[in-house]
């Protein structure tokens, strides 16, 4: 059992790495995956529309498993759930690269997605019990910062590996950083007493199963189901998402910590996550299409104009963090989205023969607007609640960056599937795609521009 303020030296170095190494690798897993999305569809002969299984298989197992493993750590311990989750998603990565059929690689990224989950539900509470109290803001800062390297660093990685590999490469790359993290974290994580409450099963079917529904619909859209079917899905979505959340209400433990969003600050930052992910999502997934199949770039130059957008994130959230320490996240946040809508409809407005400095340039801005929200908006979710409600607030850090990344890829599938597959239609598909990557991060703007009326009012 860890003492009550950090883990001593030199354990708590080795604790740091062990929950560095495990971020970066899902980090560049999420954007390998992305600018590899063509290549896979070309290699195992899928269309374009069907390959963002990829993708959407591992975001769509996050999702559901994501509150069931946060629970799951305070009753066995954070430190067994993330051992748990880290051998899960090793041993996954592994079958990704020996997958010869979308069929059998999307399953193996679901499986890598319960892995993932089993990791970033309890990352912060870990990383709460590693540092001592009066650096755990450093600790979240450098978490901030291997995230952001290593999203930086992914499209690079892919195009490098690209350049000289087949694809099932990518995935081997988390299989020694897997086992090097394995070995530390069982020897280096802290023990932490569980808090004694039962797991909630039915909460825990109800949440996988509403998540479940919402972004099959929404693909189902995609892929040209019948709208009866489509609207089944997603009512039903609608329908368990009530329950849960009056089941939620009557708790005093709940699963999915709705009393928090009582909190006008902690709501409205959470709606802006999601808005800003979810444009995030839209673009990370349908540009590498468009950039390949349209304009004919390399897989190498794909992964290279891919770059500037988390380079710039890196550059700029750790300065947009001071200044959040000092101007409200309303402000900040709302001057970062309303860059980034600015950077999206740029985007959208390439020339038909673009150059890489006119994609560079642009996707640069984007990037300096999304860094310049994240900071300030993650640091006004978690500073609105109670210190001893950290973890959860942590955990819908983590949910509101997966369902909008989710999101975001699904709206692809649904724009590729109407308009993309059709002669010419990928150039027009990319474009509609961008312009409601534009139109989400324009909303969250103004959404985040509401909290000035509650900063005011607490001031």
């Amino acid at each position: 059992m860890t003492d009550a303020d950090g883990l001593p030296t030199p354990q708590r170095y080795w604790a740091i790495l062990t929950v560095a190494i495990a971020l970066a690798m899902s980090a560049l897993d999420g954007a390998i995956a992305n600018v590899a999305l063509p290549t896979i569809a070309t290699d195992l002969r899928a269309s374009a529309a069907s390959s963002i299984w990829v993708v959407n298989a591992y975001q769509l197992a996050v999702m559901m498993s994501l509150t069931s493993f946060a629970a799951l750590g305070d009753i066995i311990g954070y430190r067994r759930v993330y051992v748990m989750g880290l051998a899960v998603f090793t041993l996954a990565s592994l079958l990704c690269a020996l997958s010869h059929s979308l069929t059998g690689l999307a399953l193996a990224r679901g499986l890598q997605g319960f892995g993932a989950a089993g990791i970033m539900s309890v990352n912060a509470a870990l990383v709460r019990f590693t540092y001592p109290r009066a650096r755990l803001g450093q600790g979240i800062g450098l978490n901030t910062l291997v995230i952001a390297t290593s999203s930086a660093a992914g499209p690079t990685v892919a195009a490098g590996v690209l350049a000289v590999a087949s694809w099932p490469w990518l995935f081997l790359i988390n299989v020694p950083l897997g086992a090097v993290a394995f070995v530390l974290a069982v020897r280096a994580l802290p023990r932490t007493e569980p808090s004694g409450h039962r797991f909630d099963v039915a909460s825990a079917v109800l949440s996988a199963m509403c998540f479940g529904l919402l972004i099959v619909g929404i693909d189902s859209l995609g892929h040209g189901f019948g709208v009866a079917a489509v609207a089944a899905e997603l009512a039903g979505a609608g329908v368990l998402g009530t329950v849960l959340v009056r089941r939620q209400a009557g708790l005093a433990m709940p699963m999915v910590p709705v009393d928090l969003f009582r909190r006008p600050i902690f709501a409205l930052s959470a709606l802006t996550s999601v808005c800003s992910f979810t444009a995030q999502g839209l673009v990370f997934v349908a540009l590498p299409f468009y950039f390949q199949d349209v304009l004919g770039r390399s897989q190498v130059e794909t992964g290279l104009l891919m770059t500037p957008w988390p380079l710039a994130v890196a550059a700029i959230a750790p300065i947009a963090g001071r200044l959040a320490d000092r101007r409200p996240a309303g402000v900040l946040g709302g001057v970062g989205l309303a860059m980034l809508s600015a950077g999206l409809v740029l985007v959208a407005l390439l020339p038909a023969h673009p150059t890489a400095s006119d994609i560079v340039w642009r996707m640069g801005i984007c990037g300096f607007g999304f860094g310049f929200f994240q900071s300030p908006n993650n640091r006004a979710i978690i500073s609105s609640v109670p210190r001893e409600r950290s973890g959860s607030a942590g955990g819908v850090v983590a949910t509101a960056r997966l369902l909008g990344q989710t999101t975001g890829a699904a709206l692809v599938a649904l724009v590729f599937g109407l308009i993309a597959e059709h002669p010419g239609g990928m150039g027009r598909g990319t474009t509609v795609a961008v312009v409601l990557a534009a139109c989400f991060a324009a909303i969250g703007a103004g959404v985040s521009s509401l909290r000035l009326v509650e900063f005011r009012d607490a001031a």
